[in-house]
């Protein structure tokens, strides 16, 4: 039988960053020195002035942000041991203490690229054959830091998307400071970063089967003296701490929206960016399901996969990936167990893509090939694009492929349902490329997603055009399938 022409439609959907999608963030001008200097030259202000200059303040930023007094007092309170005992009685001074560390931050000045796409927590009151979705998205400001946004919208029966209104203002959630880290998952990691035994079997002795972070630097603290004169002892408790604040919680005000929810770096190994985060709905054997997705952590010097979970979109888990597979970018998780173990697409090498398998969502050490580079299109290195999608067919895998002049390529495998390493298809040409309208932008010739949705027979593919904004394209999944077969 002739296979049809397998078609591409593009939606008249975009989603561009917008310069005035701001959050704040703390602002220190040079040397914490400086908090006191400026600190003096407030106090020398009248108290007229002090409340003429914080009323300009709050008029002027108070609607571009939720609790912007909050926020203000809460940088106050940071600076506060910087004061040498000169903190002012004035609520007011206060807070213009805080605005004067305090700066505006642009989320999408740059970009809004890069997203993933899932069913929606809560499909109630929609039309018979419509769905309603949450779609990530990376979020790009100056200096390339990245962060993590949403958007919600339904997808109509006759395929038209409509997405809901984007919230006025954007908040970032601030981690949960009392979360309680597990010993035994802890100490393992701590032996894959090869901490010493000794300050190990110390650590323990002093900590509960859980344990909160002060809790953890006051042991850190207890045992700095047994080991006072041991080489690399200071070097070895930061690396400790760095793995609890790489373990986070965070939980979002409830009357927040969702479009206004912002995942924004809050570790030192996110520090410049947390990058192309792969959501995917996974089911448990028993039906329960939540919501994964991994992530990269960038600091300007090493990458770091990390795992977020949540069952709502409104509190997350932040989680270190752990084991000697959770390397390199681009990893993205199975929807659901496959014989009895977890399954993770990743490309640990840079170049070919590999099959994890796990007993344990945040530990993978199995690894086996999977497919590498064998078209013109993919020469230089072949990723994912997302997580793989179920069909009777098998797992359909949206693949990335790099060829001559970095140009990104969106292709298709084809894997099989029980036993995955089996590729049943692998599309020879590319199923989406950059059209002439999409080739330039911040990183030119790139079209790239980060994870696709099946509605009905209708493959819905998100992608992120040269690095800049996002469109959407659809193709009929009955023909995909049936060119990966063939």
């Amino acid at each position: 039988m002739k296979r049809r022409t397998l078609k591409v439609r593009r939606l008249p959907n975009r989603l561009a960053g917008d310069p005035a999608r701001v959050i704040v963030r703390p602002f220190l001008p040079g040397a914490i020195d400086r908090v006191s200097s400026i600190t003096d030259r407030l106090a020398k202000l009248s108290d007229q002035e002090v409340g003429r200059l914080l009323s300009k303040v709050l008029t002027s930023f108070g609607s571009r942000h939720r609790d912007i007094q909050s926020v203000l007092l809460r940088h106050y309170q940071r600076v506060r041991p910087h004061l040498d005992g000169r903190a002012p009685d004035s609520l007011a001074r206060r807070l213009l203490i805080g605005s004067c560390v305090t700066s505006e931050y642009s989320l999408e000045s740059v970009a809004l690229f890069n997203p993933s796409i899932v069913e929606h927590p809560d499909q109630s009151g929609l039309a018979p054959g419509a769905v309603r979705f949450v779609m990530s998205v990376r979020a790009c400001g100056e200096g390339h830091i990245s962060s993590i946004e949403f958007r919600s919208g339904i997808v109509q029966p006759g395929g038209k998307i409509d997405f809901d209104p984007v919230a006025p203002t954007a908040t970032p959630a601030l981690p949960v400071e009392d979360r309680l880290y597990g010993r035994e998952a802890f100490l393992q990691k701590l032996s894959e970063m090869h901490a010493r035994h000794s300050f190990e079997q110390r650590l323990v002795g002093s900590l509960g089967e859980t344990f909160t972070f002060d809790q953890l630097r006051a042991a850190i603290d207890g045992v700095r003296a047994q080991f006072a004169g041991i080489d690399k002892f200071d070097e070895q408790a930061k690396d400790v701490l760095w793995l609890a604040r790489s373990n986070y919680h965070l939980d979002f005000p409830p009357e927040s929206d969702l479009s206004e929810r912002v995942i924004f770096p809050v570790t030192e190994n996110e520090s410049r960016g947390i990058e192309d985060a792969r959501f995917v709905r996974f089911i448990e054997p028993d039906g329960r399901s939540a919501y994964y997705a991994t992530y990269t952590a960038y600091n300007d010097v090493r990458i770091l996969p990390q795992l977020i979970h949540t069952e709502d979109f409104l509190h997350f888990e932040i989680h270190t990936l752990n084991g000697c597979s959770a390397q390199n970018k681009g990893m993205a998780l199975f929807p659901r167990r496959i014989n009895g173990k977890y399954c993770m697409v990743a490309r640990l090498d840079g170049e070919n893509l590999f099959l994890l398998r796990s007993d344990n969502v945040y530990y993978w050490d199995e690894a086996v090939p999977l497919c590498r580079p064998t078209l013109a299109w993919e020469v230089v290195q072949i990723g994912n694009c997302g997580s793989p999608l179920e069909t009777d067919a098998g797992w359909l895998l949206l693949t990335h492929g790099v060829g001559p002049m970095r140009q990104y390529w969106i292709g298709a495998l084809l894997l099989d349902r029980d036993a995955p390493t089996t590729v049943l298809g692998h599309l020879e040409k590319p199923l989406l490329a950059p059209r002439a309208s999409e080739r330039d932008g911040y990183v030119p010739n790139v079209v790239y997603s980060c994870g696709a949705m099946i509605h009905h027979d209708t493959l819905i593919i998100p992608y992120g055009v040269a690095d800049t904004y996002t469109r959407i394209a659809t193709v009929p999944l009955p023909d995909l399938l049936a060119h990966l077969k063939s």
